[in-house]
C-alpha cells in the first residue's frame, strides 16, 4: 500500500567553495605554492599580479591616446597582441596555445628553473661492487638478488631459507642455502662494514672484525659482542666484569669502541643528491621589536592573484551585444564564465585562508605571550583547542587543520603550531601548570642525574612531588616515553 507523507529534515551540506577553503586551509605554505601553480596554469582567467583597476585603466586610456598618433601598421599590430578575439577560444579545447608553450616567455618573464640531477643509488653502489667480484654466471644472479633483499639501512631482513623459495618459484633458479651463504659472506665484505647483516649483533661483529683485533680494546670489544651481547644490550655490566674479571676501565675502553660503530651501515652511504631533504618553511614570522610581538604571514612563493581583465570585459561585451550568438560562441561565453567564476572562488578562498591563519595564530600568541617574548619553556600555560576556538569564534576542527600543518619563526626557533598546545596539572599551591613545563623539568633532571647510578620513574616522580607536581609514576613514565628516554637501566654508564 502506498502513502504519501511530508517529513522535514535539517541537512548541513558543505558548497564546493567552504570545501576548497578547507583544502586549502590544511596545507602549509610550501604545498599552497604548488596549488597556486596548479590553479593558474589550469585556469588562464587567473594571473599574477595586484588588482590594482585604477592604474590598469589609466593604463589603458594612455595607451588609445597614443593609439591615435601611431600608424594604422602600428595599431593593428599592437591589437593582435592585446586583444583577445573569439577565435582565440574556439580554436582551442580550452587553454590559448600561449599558455601551454614555453617558448612564448618573454625576456622580462621571471623563470624559475628546478635543477635536476642524478646520482647513484645504495643498492646501485652495492651492485657496483659485485661487478668487481669474480662470480660466474649463477653467482652474479644470486649476489644481485640478495643485494636486492638488503634494506635501506643496510640489513638483509629475510630468511635465506625464504630466498631460495623465491629463486626457485619467481626466478626459476635452483641454488642451496649453502650457495646463497657463501655469496652472502661475499657480499657482506662489501662496505660500507656491516651490510648484509640479519640482525644487529651480526653487523656490529662485521664492523669490528674489519679492525685491528691486536688492540686489547678492540679484542676485548668483538669478545663482549660475540659471546656477551645480551648482557651488553641490557646494561648488565657487572656480569660482564665478573664473567670476563677485567677492570671497570678496561670495560669502559671496550664500550667505546663498540660505540665508534655504525648499527645501520645503509646510513652511512652519504650521496645528498639521493638523501630527502626536508625543508621546514614558516607560515608566520614572529618577531620581537623592543618589547612588541609582530606577527606576519610569510608570503614566500605565494603570489598575489588576480582576474585577468581582458577575459571579463571581453565576456562583458559579448552580454552587451545583443545579436542572436551561434552555438560555438555560446560555448565559449559559458566556458570563460565558468573560469571567470572558478577564478574569484579561488582568490577569496586564498584570502580566508590567510585571514583564518592570522586570527588563529594571533589568538595563540596572545594566550602564549610570556613564551614568545622570553623564549622561556617553562612559561607556557595549558592550552587545547578548545581555548583558542572560544578566543576566535572559529571552529575546533578548523583550529586542529591549522595547527597540525603550520610553522612558525620565532627568534628561537622554528616551532610547529601544535607544540603550543598542551594538557595542565595542578601544583601543591593549586596552580594549573603545563605538561610541556612538566617535560622540560623532567628532561633537565634526566640530563643532570648520575650516570652510574639513574634516576628510576620512582624517584623522579618523588623529585617532582616535593617540587610542588601533583603526578602520579604512571604519568612520568608517559612523558618519559614520549620524550623518547630509556629507563634508568639502559641510561647507566660507567
Amino acid at each position: 500500500m502506498l502513502k504519501q507523507r511530508l517529513q522535514q529534515k535539517l541537512l548541513q551540506k558543505l558548497s564546493p567553495q567552504q570545501i576548497q577553503i578547507i583544502k586549502l586551509l590544511e596545507i602549509p605554505t610550501v604545498q599552497l605554492e604548488q596549488r597556486i601553480k596548479k590553479e593558474l596554469e589550469e585556469n588562464p582567467v587567473l594571473e599574477e599580479g595586484y588588482d590594482d583597476q585604477e592604474e590598469n585603466y589609466a593604463a589603458q586610456e594612455e595607451d588609445t591616446d597614443a593609439g591615435e598618433q601611431n600608424t594604422e601598421e602600428d595599431t593593428n599590430h599592437q591589437d593582435e597582441q592585446d586583444e583577445f578575439s573569439l577565435d582565440d577560444y574556439l580554436d582551442d579545447d580550452e587553454i590559448p596555445d600561449y599558455r601551454l608553450s614555453l617558448k612564448n616567455y618573454s625576456q622580462d618573464e621571471k623563470r624559475e628553473e628546478i635543477p635536476f640531477s642524478v646520482g647513484s643509488t645504495f643498492h646501485d653502489y652495492l651492485l657496483s661492487q659485485a661487478g668487481l667480484q669474480n662470480f660466474n654466471e649463477k653467482e652474479r644472479l644470486l649476489a644481485d638478488y640478495i643485494i636486492g633483499n638488503i634494506g635501506e639501512d643496510g640489513y638483509l631482513r629475510r630468511d635465506i631459507e625464504n630466498i631460495v623459495d623465491d629463486l626457485a618459484f619467481s626466478q626459476n633458479i635452483t641454488a642451496s642455502e649453502e650457495e646463497l651463504l657463501d655469496i652472502l659472506k661475499v657480499v657482506q665484505e662489501f662496505d660500507p662494514p656491516g651490510v648484509g647483516a640479519r640482525n644487529l649483533q651480526e653487523c656490529l661483529l662485521l664492523q669490528i672484525e674489519r679492525k685491528d683485533l691486536t688492540d686489547p680494546s678492540i679484542a676485548l670489544a668483538h669478545k663482549i659482542l660475540k659471546h656477551y651481547f645480551t648482557e651488553f644490550t641490557k646494561k648488565h655490566y657487572d656480569k660482564i666484569l665478573e664473567k670476563l674479571n677485567i677492570t671497570e676501565e678496561d670495560l669502559k675502553k671496550a664500550i667505546d669502541e663498540i660505540l665508534k660503530l655504525n648499527p645501520k651501515p645503509g646510513s652511512s652511504f652519504s650521496d645528498p643528491m639521493n638523501k630527502p631533504v626536508q625543508h621546514i618553511v614558516p607560515d608566520f614570522i614572529l618577531e620581537i621589536n623592543e618589547g612588541d610581538i609582530q606577527l606576519s604571514l610569510n608570503a614566500r612563493n605565494v603570489p598575489d592573484l588576480r582576474i585577468n581583465k581582458q577575459y571579463a570585459e571581453m565576456l562583458k561585451a559579448y552580454h552587451e551585444n545583443q545579436k542572436k550568438h551561434t552555438r560555438e560562441e555560446k560555448d565559449t561565453i559559458s566556458f570563460v564564465k565558468q573560469k571567470l567564476d572558478s577564478a574569484k572562488w579561488f582568490i577569496d578562498a586564498i584570502k580566508q585562508r590567510q585571514n583564518t591563519l592570522m586570527l588563529t595564530m594571533q589568538a595563540i600568541v596572545d594566550f602564549q605571550k610570556q613564551f614568545f617574548l622570553t623564549g622561556d619553556e617553562t612559561k607556557l600555560r595549558p592550552m587545547i583547542l578548545k581555548d583558542i576556538a572560544e578566543l576566535t569564534g572559529l571552529d575546533i576542527s578548523t583550529i586542529s587543520r591549522v595547527a597540525n600543518s603550520k610553522y612558525v619563526q620565532t627568534p628561537y626557533g622554528i616551532y610547529q603550531l601544535k607544540y603550543f598546545f598542551s594538557e595542565g596539572l595542578q601544583t601543591d599551591s593549586g596552580e594549573e601548570v603545563s605538561t610541556r613545563e612538566i617535560k622540560t623539568i623532567l628532561q633537565e633532571m634526566i640530563e643532570k642525574e648520575d650516570k652510574r647510578k639513574p634516576l628510576t620513574d620512582e624517584k623522579l616522580t618523588a623529585i617532582l612531588q616535593e617540587k610542588g607536581y601533583q603526578i602520579a609514576r604512571r604519568t612520568v613514565a608517559k612523558y618519559r616515553e614520549q620524550l623518547n628516554i630509556p629507563v634508568a637501566r639502559l641510561r647507566k654508564e660507567l
